[in-house]
């Protein structure tokens, strides 16, 4: 679920940073509802057009070099925009009423975890939003795969649900994880985190130990953890809350191997895990 304002509407898009408390540095995504709209807000080279006509509509986001018309508050200053055509009827059906580019992270507070039902964005939101257009759950249930297309270079700057497989079959990705400035969303090392503190395994046997030893602790603890993959993203961040709710102090999250989506439920638990320093 995201937080939408028209992206060339200044006010409303400084409303989506004020609600979610979002540092305006923080680039945003523009959403459109369809492939043609691309060439109208970022320049796409041979490796982006490849990957819109493949892969969108559906969870890819480009970032590519901005157009004129893209407006600061939208990019952070930067002179790269990220772009994503969402295959959702709800959404699609949104995007062409308003007939142009909306901005739309997440329908959360700043570094939390994200909504994936309407009733997850009112119980984080409540009144500071004017609508929840309610499209029922997320089917894929993380965010969407961004991919850097700029300079004759492809790169995958945030994992998701087009995997890093189903690009390199069609273009040519550079090698190697990109810990530079946070050029698009989610690349920040702490976000998605939900209140409780998440402790990272690789299996189900260190899962029970570290059960275990939280409850020796006198700490309450809740197990994350599905064996099929689509499953494990797509109720991710339900269990996250869940847990939440319950008030548990400890969340044990099993890793899935890093192929495919895996690689981007990983990711999503391992910025969960992670805490600011200081």
């Amino acid at each position: 679920y995201g937080l939408a304002a028209l992206a060339e509407d200044a006010d409303a898009v400084a409303r989506v940073f004020e609600v979610k408390g979002r540092p305006r540095s923080h680039p945003l995504i523009v959403h459109l509802a369809s492939v043609a709209q691309l060439d109208d807000w970022g320049v796409l080279d041979d490796n982006a057009h490849e990957l819109a006509r493949r892969f969108m509509p559906g969870p890819l986001t480009l970032l590519v070099p901005r157009r004129l018309r893209v407006p600061d508050w939208v990019t952070g200053g930067r002179d790269t925009v990220a772009l994503r055509i969402p295959n959702h009827p709800v959404a699609h059906a949104l995007l062409e009423a308003v007939g142009t580019g909306v901005v739309a992270p997440s329908a959360n507070r700043f570094g939390r975890v994200s909504p994936t039902t309407a009733d997850h964005v009112a119980a984080d939101l409540g009144e500071d939003v004017d609508l929840v257009l309610d499209g029922g759950p997320s089917a894929v249930g993380v965010e969407s795969t961004i991919v850097e297309c700029a300079e004759g270079r492809v790169r995958i700057l945030r994992p998701g649900a087009v995997t890093a497989e189903q690009i390199s079959a069609v273009v040519s990705v550079q090698a190697g994880p990109d810990d530079g400035d946070s050029r698009a969303p989610g690349m920040m090392k702490t976000h998605y985190a939900p209140v409780a503190r998440v402790v990272l395994v690789e299996s189900m046997t260190e899962a029970d130990s570290e059960m275990n030893r939280a409850r020796s602790a006198g700490l309450r603890s809740a197990l994350v953890h599905h064996d099929n993959v689509e499953d494990y993203a797509e109720s991710l961040y339900s269990d996250m809350r869940s847990a939440d709710m319950a008030g548990v102090d400890v969340i044990v999250a099993v890793l899935p191997p890093e192929v495919g989506l895996g690689a981007a439920v990983r990711d999503r638990l391992m910025k969960a895990a992670a805490r600011p320093e200081g």
